[in-house]
């Protein structure tokens, strides 16, 4: 623009604005001082509405009658009774003059969920538990299994398969459970998700009763109860797994099964190739003992290969987190 400035003043506004290839509104605008155009007030049309028409149509769209409704809807019932005030349109700018442009209708109120925020030290203090469908005999036929784990171990403490998901099948599983493994009021965190069985009154005043506390997920959020769906991983991927069960005897056969490899001779990845049953009755200390012995012995006939340093077993769990505290995010 500078350049057209000085160009124009030996060969004129247009002929520079032509030369350089630009605008001669443009040049016209930069050259003029800054602040010294005073902006012009656009004028209303005749046909415009008065400002007594506009705001007699604002208390119509929120009367008592019309507050919750669309402006589509008002026009059409004002219609319908002979009666027009406005196009949709301009109802929609005369609410949007007032910030009155929104859902119209009662919106219902989600509350604000606490992201579960728990820790096991040791065993039987966080136990996580859940209901998962086995596929029956035939289409739109299951079986409901009910596992209770112990987060801290991965040891499943409880489970039983039924032909249905009741709060009260699952209210004797966790009563049983909890005499099987001694537990004392105040001592034990019962997690779960929000499941029926799960939030419901027999439930909450069995754990009430027992000195337990509860805790659950957050709506939609796997993530709240990650042991659980873990574990269920664990158990449909089992290359033995059926397709389907052919009764729920079956079911309860396969489930006898696998959870006395699961929790005797699986070596758990979290627990250090440690099976949970090693861990829940804290006899981890001596196996890992064993296993140092086993490999000081390797490192002592062969030192050279082991570049670093002397092996050692892997370490096993001090603790272990359902959503381990840290920086917030907005949705928390």
């Amino acid at each position: 623009m500078n350049t057209t400035l000085t160009l124009s003043k030996h060969v004129g506004k247009r002929a520079a604005c032509q030369a350089l290839g630009v605008a001669r509104a443009s040049l016209y605008r930069y050259a003029q001082p800054t602040g010294s155009r005073i902006p012009i007030p656009r004028p209303s049309p005749p046909r415009a509405l008065s400002g007594e028409e506009r705001a007699a149509i604002l208390d119509q769209l929120n009367s008592e009658r019309f507050m919750d409704q669309a402006p589509a809807q008002i026009y059409a019932t004002l219609l319908d009774e002979g009666q027009y005030l406005c196009s949709v349109r301009t109802m929609y700018r005369i609410l949007g003059q007032h910030q009155q442009v929104r859902e119209r209708r009662r919106q219902l109120t989600h509350p604000i969920y606490q992201k579960p925020e728990l820790l096991a030290t040791g065993p039987n203090q966080v136990w996580s538990w859940d209901i998962t469908k086995l596929l029956g005999p035939a289409k739109w036929t299951y079986f409901y299994l009910y596992v209770i784990l112990d987060i801290f171990s991965r040891y499943v403490v409880g489970w039983m398969v039924a032909a249905r998901e009741s709060a009260t099948l699952a209210e004797k599983l966790i009563r049983e459970t909890c005499q099987k493994q001694a537990i004392v009021p105040g001592q034990l965190t019962v997690h779960a998700d929000r499941g029926s069985s799960m939030t419901s009154k027999p439930i909450a005043l069995l754990l009430a009763d027992l000195g337990v506390t509860k805790t659950h997920s957050r709506p939609y959020n796997s993530n709240d109860n990650p042991f659980s769906e873990s574990h269920f991983k664990t158990l449909k991927y089992r290359p033995e797994f059926p397709d389907r069960f052919g009764c729920i005897e079956h079911g309860r056969v396969f489930c006898q099964r696998f959870f006395s490899w699961y929790n005797n001779e699986h070596h758990h990845s979290a627990l250090g190739w440690v099976p949970p049953q090693v861990v829940h009755y804290r006899q981890a200390d001596e196996v890992r003992s064993a296993r140092q012995e086993v490999l000081n012995e390797a490192y002592r006939m062969n030192p050279d290969r082991f570049v670093h340093k002397p092996p050692q077993p892997p370490r096993l769990p001090e603790c272990v987190w359902i959503n381990p505290p840290g920086p917030r995010s907005q949705s928390d």
